[in-house]
């Protein structure tokens, strides 16, 4: 059998990305031959993958990228279970490369991370997930915004760049569902509109006047749902739109990702939990 040196050791853990005392045990178990012993492992983190990834991951950044001409850009929402991994440097620092290989190489999915992904979940030992990414070629210019790591976004824009990166905080602000009135899907609006047409019959307005207080309560509501119509976040007496108008500016498209937004957290009662497990080690 091989004698497990350090400098063994060191090898397989700058090859595998793993600790010191893992390695050293893969190594002893694998007579000190270090492919068996990185082969080993990797197998070993296959199923440790496979075993967390049952626990919900809600935690997380947002990896972003954008070229240096600034043409094309890139969001990745990288989820982890808790905000401990989410500050590892490790794990943002993988956020940020999935991020930039989608801007450079368009990828159908992360199917060639799968690897990496998993060396992480070894490390770290939580469920680590990429749950979604999004690329954006710029017909003008890419702007981008990042509140904290936990909010991303991505404007395409014309005109000054100060608009750019305004419209951006906006948008992680009021997280506008729509660009325009007229991308509302025609059920939403339907459904609103059945909804205030009740609220004016039971108000016993005059129907000239209920018709009134449909359309205007209606409006309201695309408006608060699109990126155009929504008061802006410097200025509420002005919309978006206004803005963009007085700067000659605007806005082509645009990309945000909120970090566990729509994932189901499981809510734990840790008081309960812990009488549960006072209960089984009688």
């Amino acid at each position: 059998m091989a004698e497990i040196t350090a400098a063994l050791v060191k090898e397989l853990r700058e090859l595998t990305g793993l600790g010191m005392m893992e390695c050293k045990k893969a190594l002893t178990e694998a007579g000190g031959d270090i492919k068996k012993a990185e082969e080993l492992l990797r197998v070993k983190s296959g199923a440790k993958a496979n075993k967390a990834a049952s626990r919900i991951a809600a935690e997380g950044v947002v990896g972003t990228y954008v070229s240096p001409d600034g043409k094309v850009g890139a969001l990745v929402e990288l989820n982890s279970e808790t905000d401990f991994v989410a500050k590892n440097e490790e794990f943002v620092a993988f956020a940020r490369s999935l991020a930039e290989r989608v801007a450079k190489d368009n990828p159908k999915d992360f199917t060639g991370e799968e690897e990496n992904r998993q060396r992480l979940v070894q490390k770290l030992g939580e469920n680590i997930s990429i749950r979604r990414f999004k690329r954006l070629e710029a017909k003008g210019k890419l702007a981008l915004y990042l509140h904290g790591v936990k909010i991303g976004v991505l404007v395409d824009f014309e005109g000054p760049e100060e608009t750019g990166k305004d419209v951006a905080m906006h948008i992680a602000f009021a997280k506008p569902q729509y660009m325009t009135k007229a991308e509302v899907a025609p059920e939403v609006v339907q459904r609103e509109r059945e909804r205030e047409l009740a609220r004016a019959k039971e108000s016993g307005k005059p129907p000239e006047i209920a018709a009134k207080m449909v359309e205007g309560s209606l409006n309201k509501f695309l408006g608060e749902l699109t990126l155009l119509g929504q008061p802006f976040v410097k200025d509420d007496k002005q919309t978006v739109e206004k803005v963009l108008a007085a700067k000659k500016a605007k806005v082509n498209a645009y990309a945000f990702f909120v970090v566990g937004e729509g994932i189901e957290k499981k809510s734990t009662d840790f008081a309960a939990e812990v009488m549960a497990q006072a209960g089984a080690a009688r």
